[in-house]
């Protein structure tokens, strides 16, 4: 345990017993047909963080899962768009907090373990915290399916995008305000984990893991994900992030691809006319020249979008920069200003 520490409204003080200025937390779920174990999931965060302000966000449900949030002390939204991607965006947008806690409605995740999760946001270490179910040092109740295809997609993101993450998809994570305002998320569906990892990591921010430990849902609850639909989606998300955020490794490795293949029919044909002075395979000497010219055209595209990407990244960072510097110059005035108003009158 660090020595940060929390003020939230009141006396929340980790062990170390030291105090941070003020800070306000959110506690974001979003759920469908939870309502078998919604009102268990608010009163354990309710214990473990009894200042923060608890938000469900009710996503179309059939059953009772708006109505045991709020008999449970939550505040309750509702997102009409299906999908979990829309329900972050939403709440992203309409929460306004210092820390942003996104935990999964289903009681799966450990409430217990989210001052630790926090701890490295108040440090100023991260600007991301993972709850990973996959660490080494997590012990989780993962289906066998559920378990195959995440090691198989933080393969490719790590083997992609040169990281080393353990858990790519988990539902529980906790958010500095600078991250969740700087994030762009488009994704609808259950893909909105590896969206907005992708978009942490190309954007700079510091992104930490943690372990957790994943228990099996109560008797009577269901599992939301689709296997075979949800991952062809997370699959076409992160091929589409590659595309858009790696295009010189992803069009120059299909350019590079297509030179070597159009390299095979050639060697033959340049074979033959050294040999007789004459094309004898057109067809082959047309399919050559046809890949490796596609392959010459990906490789420039790739090298045209690298550049324009690279500025925009320039240009993002300037103004992540200039956002910085307009909320310190904001709080130095606040600061004046309550100082100001706290002498006494002459």
């Amino acid at each position: 345990m660090g020595e940060a520490a929390v003020r939230l409204k009141g006396p929340y003080i980790t062990s170390q017993g030291n105090s941070l200025s003020q800070v306000s937390i959110a506690v974001l779920i979003p759920c469908y047909n939870e309502e078998l174990t919604i009102a268990d999931v608010v009163h354990q965060f309710r214990a473990q963080l009894p200042y923060a302000d608890i938000y469900v966000f009710d996503n179309n449900s059939s059953d009772r899962t708006s109505e045991e949030a709020e008999e449970a002390g939550a505040l309750v939204f509702h997102e009409r768009r299906q999908g979990k991607g829309y329900v972050v965006q939403s709440m992203f947008r309409k929460v306004e907090a210092d820390i942003y806690i996104m935990v999964d409605g289903d009681g799966t995740y450990p409430a217990e373990v989210v001052n630790r999760l926090i701890e490295p946001i108040v440090r100023g270490d991260a600007d991301m915290v993972i709850g990973s179910r996959l660490h080494e040092m997590a012990t989780s109740d993962f289906r066998l399916l559920n378990r195959i295809g995440n090691r198989l997609f933080r393969s490719l993101l790590n083997s992609i995008f040169g990281v080393r993450l353990t858990d790519l998809l988990s539902g529980y994570r906790v958010f500095s305000k600078r991250v969740v305002r700087a994030l762009p998320l488009f994704g609808g569906g259950f893909q909105t984990e590896a969206e907005m990892t992708i978009k942490a990591l190309h954007r700079g921010f510091a992104v930490v893991e943690l372990p957790v430990n994943l228990t099996r849902r109560p008797s009577g609850s269901h599992s939301k994900i689709r296997i075979v639909h949800d991952g062809l989606l997370i699959l076409s998300t992160i091929l589409t992030l590659f595309r858009d955020y790696r295009p010189l490794t992803f069009f120059g490795g299909f350019g590079l691809s297509l030179i070597v293949i159009g390299c095979v029919p050639g060697v033959w044909v340049i074979t033959d006319y050294v040999e007789s002075g004459l094309v004898p395979r057109l067809p082959s000497a047309v399919l050559a020249v046809g890949l490796v010219l596609s392959g010459i055209i990906l490789l420039l595209v790739g090298l045209i979008l690298h550049t324009i990407s690279r500025r925009f990244q320039e240009l993002d960072l300037q103004l992540q920069s200039f956002a910085e510097d307009l909320r310190r110059e904001r709080s130095r005035k606040n600061g004046r200003m309550g100082a100001s108003g706290s002498e006494p009158q002459q």
